[in-house]
């Protein structure tokens, strides 16, 4: 997959500066221990699959290191549960409120905030091994992420390191939805098209899908030890944004057992857990 490999990573920072991942979770003012809870449930609720995947009590007094970090709301889980965490972020933007964050809750103490380019990260973090590299939907977002998992292979893995990651899936209802709905069936522009869809704030320079076998060839140097599918979206959007959780039609009229099916096989999230080969 190459459609995005001439894309500057200042590009990538500016579009993340201006708008950070889940930043509108809440209409409370930002920065506030309520907006930073309604983030965190708001988020959790639509995605539940995000603590199934990061276990955080399973990584208590034991080494993290979050690649992309955002405004910290699984940072802050993995701190809680008694880890030690690095976490690192390409938006200096998010990196403040995911600071912030931390000291409001009290677990400053427990984080390592660093601003770094994920694809040149032995630049940034001193390299040394982690007891979990955890990775919830960003590496896809970075013009190279073979340079992203080729630092965390030579750099920051034993052999009883886990890396734990969320990528898009390419196979899925939302892909699917962008296809018809945006692109009008233009195939051959689909990973611009799912580029620019990929998330609220429209317009996003990368955004890389991948197949259960292109996760596999992306991994080099790693075996997969799981992986599934989730997460279909399930709301109105015109409610969505106003924090209300209407279901849509089809999520309305689809029995939840049907659902549940549909997600596991045509979900946007896929998520992996390896181990170094």
């Amino acid at each position: 997959m190459s459609a995005f490999t001439d894309v500057q990573i200042d590009e990538v920072r500016r579009y993340w500066d201006r708008r950070p991942c889940n930043v509108r979770h809440s209409p409370a003012p930002v920065g506030t221990r309520e907006y930073f809870d309604q983030v965190e449930a708001r988020k959790y609720y639509v995605e539940p699959h995000i603590p199934r995947l990061a276990d955080f009590h399973r990584w208590s007094d034991r080494r993290v290191l979050e690649v992309g970090c955002g405004i910290g709301t699984d940072t802050i889980n993995f701190a809680r549960a008694g880890a030690r965490v690095t976490a690192v972020d390409l938006s200096e933007v998010s990196l403040d409120l995911a600071r912030r964050r931390a000291e409001l809750f009290g677990v400053a103490d427990r984080v390592t905030f660093i601003a770094a380019d994920a694809e040149r990260l032995s630049e940034f973090v001193e390299p040394t091994p982690y007891d979990l590299i955890y990775s919830f939907g960003v590496i896809h977002h970075a013009p190279h992420p073979e340079k992203i998992v080729s630092e965390l292979r030579s750099g920051f893995c034993n052999p009883e390191t886990e890396l734990r990651l969320m990528v898009y899936n390419r196979y899925s209802w939302k892909v699917l939805r962008i296809l018809v709905t945006e692109g009008h069936g233009a195939v051959w522009d689909l990973d611009r098209l799912v580029a620019r869809n990929s998330e609220a704030e429209s317009g996003c320079p990368v955004t890389y899908t991948y197949s259960r076998r292109s996760v596999d060839e992306l991994l080099q140097g790693f075996i997969i030890k799981d992986a599934f599918v989730d997460h279909i979206f399930p709301f109105r959007v015109r409610d969505y944004v106003q924090y209300r959780y209407v279901r849509n039609p089809i999520a309305r009229h689809v029995p939840k057992s049907v659902w549940r099916r549909l997600e596991r096989r045509l979900g946007w999230h896929l998520c992996v857990t390896a181990v170094p080969a």
